[in-house]
């Protein structure tokens, strides 16, 4: 088959070339924020639009298009989807047995300080569950568990949103990053650096602004030497893990230490005014769940013993060490035919012409998803299940599942269709005329992507590739404005439509999704605005991108 040459104006108006590249992204945005469609259908759409765009307008023959989707929607189920199912199957057996209602408790213990047990549960523990699972699991685990402590719906709802920002970029064991690196071409490990010098900086700022948000200033700095706990051994190990080792366990470890530092300061440490009261701004408070009665210590340690397990199994399957071991006892590369090194980049996207490669790796031994399975599993044993008992959960997680696999597939469809037609490259093009002024605007982007996709994963895909074109034809970082993109984008997560209807399910307080996106609304273009200032502080006042890994 012979080498097709990307295009990049082929209606020979810049004008109509763009908008005409445009409309795959306009169309799955409007489809999900203008018209209400459900994600995965208004994914399938995008697709289909992204698809019809490559080859009816950019000239791409339709095989290479269909290819370029398959591939991008089977990288979608592994590893991404793959993750997902596993971390909810967990999550469904230790819920059914109850163990679920235990941890709560145990965490409840810590402080009846309102403001210290948000600090915990929304930000360190939300963390984690985001490092392990992402795609709206930590803020329903965690409005559900401060509803069971008796917070209100609307604090409950909203602080979760807000405090789910700065682990994002690297939730679901990496996701959003190995994604980008996918779509752009970038390397991994510098993108994950990159990412790992800007966060850290909100991972201090998000709990002193949560608190904040939750009982204003005054009441914030009674409880500061906590918030800067929490903050700060988040923070600290965000930038280390990513930036010397990458983007796979970078929440996990984080939230483990801000846990266990918390927790270990509030026991020589508490507030001189307690604060056990909900503030009346918020409405009346929830009656405390059955979960917040005594239980002995060892039905506590029996429900922690599940996420110690998958705690040791995730980092495992995150060293590198481990993957190389797995992957030499089988993996399966697979090139894409008709697509691998037959697409081929034009100046002004490079210098010279360049082949794209397109190899599957069907890694499913090392996959993430596969020590959560193996954790899941010997879970599932350790609280009672037979092996017909976890088949049964299992059927019932892929139903559960079943739309959000089929959304990240066409997402992850729809990113590799752009990439491989050169759509992105034409958008990156128009969008690099912005000159000086891109660094700022380009985390905003991300912030967009987020906000309306609901995913900064799927934020990447789209506009990943742009962001990096868009650098090179101005003369910054391709990393640093890739990396901007889901920097920015998780700032986007607290207002994204999805989110807000898996909060207000979690808490039961249906018909409000209205009342939620209000409330946070402005925390999140606040702090996309400052994430946005400090890539252009490092694109022009102090090139962070010259660090070493």
């Amino acid at each position: 088959m012979t080498t097709w040459a990307q295009v990049y104006d082929p209606f020979n108006n810049p004008w109509l070339s763009t908008a005409a590249a445009a409309l795959p992204v306009v169309v799955l945005l409007g489809a999900i924020a203008i018209f209400e469609i459900r994600a995965h259908w208004a994914a399938l759409i995008g697709l289909a639009t992204a698809i019809a765009v490559a080859v009816l307008g950019f000239g791409m023959p339709a095989s290479m298009a269909g290819m370029a989707a398959a591939y991008g929607a089977g990288f979608g189920l592994l590893p991404i989807g793959w993750i997902v199912i596993n971390i909810i199957f967990l999550y469904q057996l230790l819920n059914e047995k109850g163990e679920f209602a235990v941890l709560q408790q145990s965490i409840s213990s810590i402080s009846d300080d309102r403001r210290l047990q948000l600090l915990f549960i929304a930000f360190s523990l939300g963390a984690f569950f985001e490092g392990a699972a992402g795609f709206g699991t930590p803020v329903a685990v965690t409005a559900a568990m401060l509803m069971g402590l008796g917070f209100s719906p609307l604090a409950a709802s909203g602080l979760s949103l807000i405090a789910n920002t700065a682990p994002v970029a690297f939730g679901a064991l990496g996701s959003p990053v190995i994604a980008l690196s996918a779509v752009t071409g970038l390397d991994l490990l510098e993108l994950s650096g990159m990412i790992g010098r800007q966060l850290p900086l909100f991972s201090f700022i998000v709990p002193f602004w949560l608190i904040w948000a939750f009982v204003g200033f005054k009441r914030m700095l009674e409880v500061w030497p906590a918030i800067l706990v929490a903050g700060g051994s988040f923070a600290v190990p965000q930038y280390l893990v990513s930036n010397y080792h990458g983007p796979w366990l970078v929440d996990v470890v984080s939230a483990m230490v801000s846990m266990a530092c918390l927790a270990a300061f509030l026991r020589v440490w508490r507030p001189k005014n307690p604060m056990k009261e909900m503030p009346a701004r918020y409405g009346v408070p929830t009656e405390l769940s059955a979960a917040a009665a005594n239980v002995n210590k060892g039905a506590v340690i029996k429900a922690w013993i599940p996420w110690v397990i998958f705690s040791v199994l995730v980092f495992a399957w995150g060293t590198p060490q481990v993957k190389a071991w797995l992957d030499s006892i089988w993996v399966l590369k697979l090139p894409v035919a008709g697509l691998h090194n037959l697409v081929q980049k034009m100046p002004p996207v490079v210098a010279k012409p360049a082949v794209e490669g397109a190899v599957y790796v069907f890694n499913l031994l090392s996959a993430a998803g596969t020590g959560i399975l193996l954790s899941a599993i010997i879970s599932g044993f350790l609280v009672g299940y037979s092996p017909a008992g976890l088949l049964r959960m299992y059927g019932r997680t892929l139903y559960l599942t079943r739309y959000s696999l089929a959304t990240i597939a066409c997402m992850l469809a729809l990113g590799f269709v752009t990439r491989y037609s050169g759509t992105d490259a034409t958008l990156g093009l128009a969008f690099a005329k912005t000159g000086a002024l891109y660094p700022f605007f380009g985390a905003l982007i991300g912030w967009l992507g987020v906000a309306l996709t609901g995913s900064d994963t799927s934020s990447n895909v789209l506009f990943g590739g742009l962001q990096r074109v868009s650098a090179e034809q101005i003369g910054v970082s391709a990393v640093l404005m890739a990396a901007a993109n889901s920097s920015g984008g998780v700032m986007g997560k607290m207002i994204d439509a999805q989110s807000i209807v898996v909060a207000s399910t979690a808490t039961k307080w249906y018909g409000h999704e209205g009342t939620i996106l209000r409330f946070v609304f402005f925390h999140s273009l606040a702090l996309a605005a400052l994430v946005g200032l400090l890539v252009f502080g490092q694109a022009y006042v102090w090139p962070l991108t010259t660090l070493v890994h």
